[in-house]
């Protein structure tokens, strides 16, 4: 495992013989971090096979329960459903389940079928959408953070923390949905530290997106690494990068 300065490459065990991470976040040396938030899709577990097993469910369901929409069903016509949905229902854009639900009656409608079975339809969706695999190095590291400080999950998407059965290691959980705004919006980080009940900069956000995980944090005054995995780069500006959560592990134990 690879803890990754943004001018440096550290291995985590060299790691552990810091009396102090490497570089203090935002120039503080040592680091005080007394609780992390920690983005949810393609950072504890793939997105990409969560999606697959959302297409592959809805069109299996399609196929026996609405028969014509299946047969029109594709990325184009459903693209330009989600386009109409969104101009007609801007209020909408972050509650993803009603857009969904919104984009299905949409295309049963058109295709002369009921529209109420978009709720039967949805409910299909949002099962296969809880299916998640972890990656390999998450549970462990979640039991590791978990003893070490409060972990509050901050998502611009529509996991369950109970479905997905990450729900033994966080607090809670702050969405898009129920701010109104998604990350990089300050707004999300803020309601996340006030859950907390602590300031910003001894919060520290954890996720695999630059734009709205890594300067969406650094931006709202919060601690940030970028949790890389196999992505090129350095992490921007007073960020430090993770190769993984073992390695985000190892640099939390030394700076709780």
């Amino acid at each position: 495992m690879r803890l990754l300065h943004r001018r440096s490459v550290v291995s985590a065990p060299q790691a552990r013989h810091f009396r102090h991470v490497p570089r203090s976040l935002h120039g503080r040396c040592p680091v005080t971090v007394r609780a992390v938030t920690l983005d949810l899709d393609d950072t504890l577990w793939p997105f990409a096979p969560v999606a697959a097993r959302i297409d592959a469910a809805l069109e299996g369901w399609l196929a026996e329960h609405a028969p014509r929409t299946a047969a029109r069903y594709d990325r184009a016509v459903v693209a330009e459903a989600l386009a109409a949905v969104r101009a007609e229902r801007d209020h909408l854009a972050h509650d993803l389940g009603a857009t969904r639900r919104a984009v299905l009656r949409r295309l049963l409608d058109a295709a002369g079928e009921d529209p109420a079975l978009a709720d039967p339809a949805f409910a299909v969706v949002w099962a296969a959408r809880q299916r998640v695999e972890l990656y390999p190095d998450a549970a462990g590291a979640l039991d590791r953070l978990a003893a070490r400080v409060p972990l509050l999950a901050v998502t611009n998407g529509n996991a369950d923390l109970a479905l997905t059965g990450v729900a033994r290691w966080f607090a809670g959980c702050v969405s898009a949905q129920g701010v109104g705004v998604g990350k990089p919006h300050p707004r999300v980080f803020e309601v996340a530290c006030a859950r907390l009940g602590l300031p910003p900069a001894d919060v520290l956000h954890a996720g695999d997106n630059l734009d709205t995980d890594v300067r969406g944090a650094l931006a709202a005054g919060l601690q940030a690494v970028w949790v890389q995995r196999d992505l090129p780069g350095d992490a921007p500006g007073d960020a430090l990068g993770v190769r993984d959560l073992t390695a985000l592990a190892d640099l939390v134990e030394q700076a709780a």
